[in-house]
C-alpha cells in the first residue's frame, strides 16, 4: 500500500503514515476542516529501500561515531545524497503521479509536502522537527523530487544523533510524506487548548501573524497573542506584536519572507469573529482527543479557519503559576527581600545557623539562613524555596536557587530573627515578600512532557551559567541551550568542605583531582558536543576560611579586590595544576567540548604564565581544549589587544566584576548598590570595544555576568556583534527570544539602509 488517503486513515494508523498523516486523517474522518491530501507511505519507503538494494549501504554509512561532528555531518551528507540521487521504483512513481493528478482534479495544484516520522508526534519520542517540509511544491517532478528529500531527511545529522542516543534501531524508524492541499493562508498560526505557561485549563491561547504559518512555526515572526475564555469564548487578553515580515507565495511560486507592508505591521491578525471559530475548533479537537493539543492553523480569502497540523501539547504545567499575585492578597507580609528566583512555594521554616545543621531540612521545607554556601546544596535541594539576610542577585543562593528552579527571597536582612522554626510561611521570589501561613500556588513541575516545538535558531548562540553539577539540571539545560558559558569550579571545590592546599598538602591530591574530575564530567558529557567553559578557581578568601584547613586564610579587608581567581592561582600553582589535571582526565577520554577560561586577569603575562602551567601538566591550550579570559577587570577591557596577542579562542565578560571595578563600587554594598548599573555608558563602552576588537582577530566573544540575562543588555550586545551570550538557567528561553528579534531587526534595518541607497 503505497498512498493512503485522509479520508481513509485514523490516530492508530501511525505505523503506517507516521504521527502527522495520522493525525491528519483522525481529523479529516472527524469532520474537522483540514485540506485535503493523502500520504506515501511508510511501506513505500520501505519497498524504496528495499527495491534499490540500499539497506547493506545505509547500514554500513550509519557505523558512525555520532560524537565526532565531523564524521557525523559526513555521513549524513553521503546518506542524503545516495537516497536523493536513486530514482523512484516505477511502481511508487505511478502511485504518487496518480494521487497527484487525482487531488488536483486534473491539474498540477500547490501542495505542502511534510515528513511523517513512524516515531514523530509521540509522547513518549520527541522527533518533532528533525524532518523537513517542502512548502508551494508544484507538478510531478517537483513532488517527487521533495518526497526524496523528505525520505533523505530521516538522516539528518540531529535525527542520527538522537536515534542512537536513545536507543532506537535505525531501521525500525521509517518514514511517511504527507501530501496536502497548499492553503494560501492570509493568516495562520497556532493554538494551545491549554494556556502553555500556567498550564490553565479554562484558557486557551492563539498565535497569529499574516502571510503563511512557516513565520509563525519557525519563530522568525512574532505574532499577536491572544487567551480565550474557553467557556464563555471571551477574548481575555491580546498582545498586537510589530509584525515586521511574513511568508508568502511569490509570483514565481515559491515561498519568501518580505517585509509586512507597513498599514499590516501593528494591525491586529484576527478578528473577534475568527478568534471564536478557531476556539470552537480547538475545544473540538480537546474533546475528540481527550488530551490537550498544540494546533497549526490557516485562513485563506476569508474563509474560515482550516486545520493543518495537530500534535499533543509539548509541556503542561500545573495550573496556578500566574495566580501567584492574587495568592497572597489578604496575608501577612512578614519579610520583604529581593525576589531572586521567581515561583511561590509554601512550608515550615527551618534555619540554619551552620552547615552541621544540614540534616535538619527535611523534603518540603523552606531553608533560611544569613547566606548559603556550597556546602549547604544537599540542603538546598531538599527545600522547597530558600530565604536569606544576605546577598543580592549574583550571590549563591540566588544563582543556585534558579538553577534547582525554586523560588528564593534573598537580602532580607532580618529573616533569621523574625521567622522561626516550624513556623509555615509562603515565599514569592517573584515580588521578594514572604507571607504568614500557606498561600495555596502549585510548584511549576512538568506534567506532561511530550513533542517539543523547534528552538528558535539564533546566529548569537545562546549559553547557561552553571554552578552544581546536577545531572538532572544539566541535561534539562542541555536540551535548550548552546553550550555552557560558565562552570564554576569555585562552587564545586567550596561543596567539598576541605580546602584544595589541605588535599595537597595531606598527600590527597588524587581525591582532590579525582573528586572534581567526577562532578566536571556530569556537565560536560550531559552537553556533549556542544562546549562547556570551565572557569578554573575564583573564590574570595572569606570564603576559603570557614573550610577545614582554611585557617591560615589571609584576613582581607576587601576580598573581592584581593587574592583571588588567577592571582591566587600564579601564587598557589599546586592548586591550577591539580585543577587542570582533572580537566585532562576529561580531554584523554576524548571529550573535545572544553574551553578553560582564566579569571581576573589584568596582565598578559599572567595568561602566558597559565598555558605554561596547563602546558606542564598535559593540556595543551588551543589543541586540546579552548583557552580564553575573563574580561572583568578595566585592564584586560583596555590592553585586549595585548591579551589576544598571547593567544586566545575566546573571552567572556564576567560584568558584575567589570561594573563594580569600573564604577568604583561594591556590589554588595547595600548603601551604594543603586548605583551598580551594566547599563552604564562606560561599561558598555568597554565591552563595544573588546568585542570589536575580538572581531577584528577571529576570537570569540561571550558574556556570563549577569547582565547576560537582562534583555535590554543582550539588546546591546547583539548589536555590537557579540558571538555568544551566556544567561541564567531560568532566563535562557527568554533571552533566545530577545536574541532572535534583535537579530531580525538589525537584518531589517540593514535591508531598508541597503534599499534606500538604491533608490537615491
Amino acid at each position: 500500500m503505497n498512498i493512503a488517503w485522509f479520508s481513509e486513515l485514523t490516530k492508530d494508523d501511525i505505523p503506517l503514515v507516521g504521527g502527522k498523516g495520522a493525525n491528519l486523517g483522525e481529523m479529516t474522518k472527524a469532520g474537522l476542516p483540514v485540506p485535503e491530501g493523502f500520504v506515501v507511505t511508510a511501506k513505500a519507503y520501505e519497498s524504496f529501500i528495499k527495491a534499490s538494494n540500499l539497506s547493506k549501504k545505509l547500514e554500513e554509512m550509519l557505523r558512525v561515531d555520532v560524537d565526532d561532528s565531523a564524521k557525523l555531518q559526513a555521513a549524513s551528507k553521503k546518506i542524503r545524497k545516495l537516497i536523493e540521487a536513486t530514482p523512484v521504483p516505477e511502481k511508487i512513481k505511478k502511485d504518487v503521479t496518480r494521487a497527484y493528478k487525482k487531488l488536483g482534479n486534473g491539474k498540477d495544484v500547490y501542495v505542502a509536502v511534510r515528513s511523517s516520522a513512524t516515531a514523530e508526534d509521540l509522547p513518549d519520542a520527541s522527533f518533532a522537527g528533525q524532518q523537513e517540509t517542502f512548502l508551494n511544491t508544484r507538478g510531478e517532478e517537483e513532488l517527487l523530487k521533495n518526497m526524496r528529500k523528505c525520505w533523505s531527511s530521516l538522516f539528518t545529522p540531529r535525527a542520527i544523533f538522537y536515534r542512537i542516543k536513545h536507543g532506537f534501531d535505525h531501521s525500525k524508524v521509517l518514514i511517511a510524506v504527507v501530501v496536502q492541499r497548499m492553503v494560501d493562508a492570509d493568516k495562520a498560526g497556532v493554538m494551545f487548548t491549554v494556556h502553555p505557561a500556567t498550564g490553565e485549563k479554562d484558557k486557551l491561547v492563539i498565535e497569529g501573524a499574516w502571510g503563511l504559518g512557516e513565520g509563525v512555526v519557525s519563530g522568525t515572526v512574532t505574532p499577536d497573542h491572544y487567551v480565550m475564555d474557553k467557556e464563555s469564548e471571551r477574548l481575555l487578553e491580546k498582545e498586537i506584536a510589530r509584525k515586521e515580515t511574513m511568508f508568502i507565495r511569490n509570483s514565481k511560486g515559491r515561498t519568501e519572507q518580505v517585509e509586512t507592508p507597513k498599514e499590516m505591521q501593528t494591525k491586529q491578525v484576527l478578528s473577534e469573529e475568527e478568534l471564536v471559530k478557531i476556539t470552537r475548533l480547538g475545544k473540538l479537537l480537546e474533546s475528540h482527543y481527550g488530551k490537550p493539543q498544540d494546533v497549526e492553523w490557516a485562513i485563506e480569502d476569508g474563509s474560515d479557519p482550516y486545520l493543518t497540523q495537530t500534535r499533543p501539547i509539548t509541556v503542561l504545567y500545573a495550573e496556578g503559576e500566574e495566580k501567584e499575585e492574587e495568592a497572597g492578597e489578604g496575608r501577612k507580609v512578614i519579610v520583604k527581600g529581593l525576589g531572586a528566583s521567581p515561583g511561590t512555594a509554601s512550608g515550615p521554616v527551618k534555619i540554619l545557623q551552620n552547615v552541621e545543621e544540614l540534616d535538619k531540612v527535611k523534603e518540603g521545607d523552606v531553608l533560611v539562613t544569613t547566606m548559603t554556601n556550597p556546602d549547604m546544596v544537599p540542603a538546598m535541594k531538599r527545600a522547597v524555596a530558600i530565604v536569606t539576610e544576605e546577598g543580592g542577585m549574583t550571590c549563591h543562593a540566588a544563582i543556585v536557587s534558579r538553577e534547582l528552579g525554586i523560588p528564593s527571597i534573598v537580602g532580607t536582612g532580618n529573616a533569621t530573627q523574625v521567622l522561626k522554626d516550624g513556623m509555615v510561611i509562603t515565599v514569592d521570589g517573584s515580588r521578594g515578600v514572604v507571607y504568614e501561613g500557606s498561600v495555596k500556588a502549585v510548584e511549576a513541575k512538568p506534567e506532561t512532557v511530550t513533542v517539543a516545538r523547534p528552538q528558535v535558531i539564533t546566529a548569537t548562540e545562546v549559553k547557561v551559567n552553571l554552578s552544581v553539577p546536577d545531572e538532572k539540571v544539566a541535561r534539562r539545560m542541555a536540551a535548550i541551550a548552546d553550550g555552557v558559558g560558565l562552570l564554576r569550579v569555585e562552587h564545586i571545590i567550596l561543596g567539598m568542605g576541605r580546602h584544595p592546599i589541605s588535599f595537597i598538602q595531606g598527600g590527597d591530591e588524587e581525591e582532590f583531582v579525582e573528586r572534581l574530575y567526577r562532578d566536571l564530567k556530569i556537565v560536560v558529557d550531559a552537553f556533549y558536543p556542544k562546549i562547556v567553559y570551565i572557569r578554573t578557581l575564583d573564590a574570595p578568601t572569606d570564603e576559603f576560611r570557614s573550610m577545614k584547613g582554611g585557617e591560615d586564610e589571609p584576613y582581607e579587608h576587601n576580598p573581592m579586590l584581593g587574592w583571588r581567581g588567577i592571582r591566587r592561582g600564579l601564587d598557589q600553582p599546586e592548586i591550577l595544576r591539580a585543577e587542570l589535571k582533572a580537566i585532562k582526565r576529561l580531554v584523554e577520554e576524548n571529550y573535545t567540548n572544553i574551553g578553560v577560561m582564566i579569571p581576573l586577569v589584568h596582565h598578559p603575562d599572567q595568561v602566558r604564565e597559565a598555558k605554561r602551567i596547563a602546558e606542564e601538566v598535559g593540556v595543551i591550550p588551543q589543541r586540546d581544549v579552548k583557552f580564553g579570559i575573563m574580561v572583568e577587570t578595566p585592564a584586560s577591557a583596555v590592553a585586549i589587544e595585548d591579551f589576544i596577542k598571547v593567544g586566545l579562542d575566546f573571552i567572556s565578560f564576567g560584568t558584575n566584576d567589570l561594573t563594580q571595578y569600573t564604577l568604583a563600587l561594591d556590589r554588595n554594598n547595600e548603601r551604594v548598590a543603586k548605583h551598580f548599573t551594566e547599563k552604564h555608558p562606560a561599561v558598555l563602552k568597554l565591552i563595544q570595544g573588546v568585542i570589536d576588537a575580538c572581531n577584528r582577530h577571529g576570537v570569540e566573544t561571550s558574556i556570563c555576568g549577569q547582565a547576560g540575562s537582562d534583555p535590554e543588555v543582550v539588546k546591546q550586545l547583539v548589536k555590537f556583534g557579540i558571538t555568544s551570550v551566556s544567561a541564567n538557567p531560568d532566563a535562557v528561553e527568554k533571552v533566545r527570544e530577545t536574541v532572535a528579534r534583535e537579530e531580525k531587526r538589525l537584518l531589517l534595518e540593514n535591508a531598508r539602509r541597503n534599499a534606500a541607497g538604491r533608490s537615491t
